[in-house]
């Protein structure tokens, strides 16, 4: 398994504004992904997550605002090239099923390719050699995601934890030192759920990259995250830890929907 030697770079995210037709998505939104942490996103819906994640991923630009990882300046870059400088991320809902598990991961590999369409279309040597390296790779990132047993397996067939694992894996795929993790336990079962904790955790030990996790399963954030960020209406009204966010008075309210309560029952 090929292991990060030195860590990932920050990941600055400083005063984004999206806007969508008058309405504001994110207000001035700051957050700093330490390098190697997991950081987790959490607030209602509505709150303003996926369109964060779309804003990290280059599927949205902001009105204002910077997002940095190490001194690249993401902002406005296209999808790919953000992907390019280390930037992988999976979607809630599962986005590939066809073919086979060593099929999907090959497509993450596929940016990673040095070969050229001439050279890829006539089977070169070097191209044949590079393929095995990157089968070979897809392979490992497999056994670490719990994946390896079914890596020639058509992805349809397996159940839906495995098929949420093998979009995971693709993801890791790409060698990022960021990875954003869009809900990736919803629709999964207890079992499923604790599995997808300690491929987390594994990944994280053999890989030292950062993780930015937007996910509604409190106890998991609890159990996973360094860092927590609270977003309400498009604004962050927490940071800290999770110990720090949980008793934090301004999100009993406007997340959990206790304290106001309480206060006007008093």
């Amino acid at each position: 398994m090929t292991v990060r030697t030195t860590a990932p770079p920050e990941l600055a995210v400083t005063d984004v504004t999206v806007r969508f037709a008058g309405l504001t998505a994110l207000d001035a939104v700051s957050f700093t992904v330490a390098p190697g942490s997991v950081h987790a996103l959490i607030g209602p819906n509505g709150a303003g997550k996926s369109t964060c994640f779309n804003v990290l991923s280059g599927l949205c630009r902001p009105a204002s605002g910077t997002v940095r990882l190490g001194d690249a300046d993401l902002t406005r870059l296209a999808p790919h090239r953000i992907a390019a400088l280390g930037v992988a991320r999976t979607f809630q809902n599962i986005v590939t099923t066809q073919g086979t598990v060593a099929d999907n991961l090959m497509l993450g590999r596929h940016a990673l390719s040095r070969a050229g369409f001439a050279a890829s279309a006539l089977r070169l040597p070097h191209v044949r050699r590079e393929q095995r390296a990157h089968l070979a790779r897809a392979r490992e990132i497999a056994e670490l995601t719990g994946l390896g047993h079914h890596f020639d397996s058509p992805v349809a067939l397996l159940s839906y934890g495995d098929r949420k694992r093998v979009e995971f894996a693709r993801a890791l795929c790409l060698e990022p030192s960021v990875l954003l993790l869009d809900e990736p336990v919803a629709g999964m079962n207890a079992a499923e759920r604790a599995r997808t904790v300690e491929v987390v955790h594994a990944v994280r030990a053999e890989l030292g990259l950062s993780v930015v996790l937007v996910e509604h399963d409190m106890g998991l954030v609890m159990r996973l995250a360094d860092e927590v960020t609270v977003l309400d209406f498009g604004r962050a009204i927490a940071h800290g830890t999770p110990d720090e966010v949980r008793g934090d008075p301004e999100v009993l309210r406007a997340y959990l929907g206790t304290g106001a309560e309480q206060e006007d029952a008093a």
